[in-house]
């Protein structure tokens, strides 16, 4: 049975400055680790998706997402918003 490599996609999106969300990192096995423990120790909400990080790790990094994805890239961060904004007392 072959293993699944992991990987990863790390976005930024600063409202009023972006236009679309950016890929800041991107990566496979120990590097996709990495993102996701830095992610995780920094507080930044990680979501599983494997149909979009394969997408996301097509981009080159500084990237912003293409139009086709604004959909999906929409979900995710109203997803994180939902879920930061329970955390927040």
């Amino acid at each position: 049975m072959e293993e699944k490599v992991k990987k990863a996609a790390a976005l930024k999106y600063e409202r009023g400055k972006d236009r679309a969300p950016r890929l800041v990192a991107k990566g496979t096995g120990p590097i996709a680790e990495k993102i996701v423990e830095l992610a995780r120790e920094n507080g930044v909400e990680v979501l599983e998706d494997k149909e979009l990080v394969e997408f996301l790790v097509a981009l080159d990094v500084g990237q912003e997402i293409p139009p086709e994805l604004y959909k999906a890239v929409a979900e995710v961060l109203a997803y994180v918003y939902r879920v930061t904004r329970r955390r927040t007392p």
